[in-house]
């Protein structure tokens, strides 16, 4: 199967409400530091093609109930570098729009902008991850992804398209991103929806994050120290946590903009991930 119920680690905070989730691709080549995919997918900044995705994905919908969404995608992107070439997504996009599927669109690249012709016919709602405005910050935590500048003035042509637009600003970090979350708001303030989440940290993420940032992690990991495991992520102190989310809710909401959390045992509304913009 390759259409699957969303929250395989059945996680007790998370408040998205029911989902099926696709990843086109095996891998994400973005090669983000703080990446999670790593710690259950091999190689996993290596972008692999499923054989027969398509023939197998068209046999699925065809006895698929279109009620719940699919979402695209949360252990890959949708648009990796090859899909410049291949157009693998793009193609579902097309079984998706036959079959009648509604669908959120995740990623952290422009190339969607290629694919807006299809998604404004479908049941979808397309958005970006922008950790930080910041093209420096960017460039180190997220090596091989589109700047955000590019992502953000793509989601800008769909929203112009009549696309219902959202966004993510995830991870927060401490001491790094989140010293310029006012920016990025900012520039993300044509959206419809938010949602945050701070650093989570898993062993193999954590020595990423050693490795790339040691000043950084000097900062932060005596807090992670103090803060809870939950699922195998180490968390920041749950004081910490919900000192941010509350600053940057009020932040969002204040722009008219709908608030969400991911696995944070805090407040969403009307839908943590955006899923009412669909529906």
């Amino acid at each position: 199967m390759h259409i699957r119920p969303f929250d395989p680690w059945k996680s007790k905070l998370c408040t998205c409400p029911f989902k099926y989730t696709l990843n086109v691709y095996t891998g994400c080549d973005h090669a983000c530091v703080y990446c999670y995919i790593t710690s259950y997918i091999p190689k996993a900044f290596k972008v692999r093609v499923k054989e027969n995705l398509l023939l197998n994905l068209e046999r699925e919908l065809q006895k698929f109930k279109g009620k719940f969404i699919v979402a695209l995608s949360y252990s890959s992107d949708p648009y990796p570098t090859i899909d410049k070439k291949l157009k693998i997504t793009r193609k579902v996009l097309e079984l998706f729009r036959r079959y009648d599927i509604p669908c959120l669109i995740l990623t952290k690249s422009n190339l969607f902008e290629r694919d807006l012709d299809i998604l404004k016919t479908l049941k979808c709602a397309v958005g970006i991850t922008v950790t930080t405005i910041d093209e420096e910050k960017a460039r180190l935590l997220e090596p091989n992804a589109p700047s955000p500048n590019e992502r953000i003035k793509a989601l800008k042509k769909a929203r112009k398209e009549g696309i219902p637009v959202y966004a993510r600003i995830d991870p927060i970090i401490p001491f790094y991103t989140w010293e310029e979350f006012d920016e990025t708001l900012d520039a993300l303030s044509f959206v419809s929806h938010i949602t945050v989440s701070t650093l989570k940290l898993r062993p193999d993420s954590w020595k990423r994050m050693e490795a790339k940032f040691p000043e950084l992690m000097k900062k932060l990991v005596p807090f992670y120290k103090r803060g809870e495991r939950i699922g195998g992520y180490y968390y920041l102190p749950k004081n910490i946590r919900l000192e941010i989310l509350e600053e940057a809710r009020k932040k969002i909401e204040a722009k008219g903009i709908t608030f969400g959390s991911c696995r944070e045992g805090y407040y969403s509304y009307p839908t943590c991930d955006g899923s009412h913009l669909v529906l």
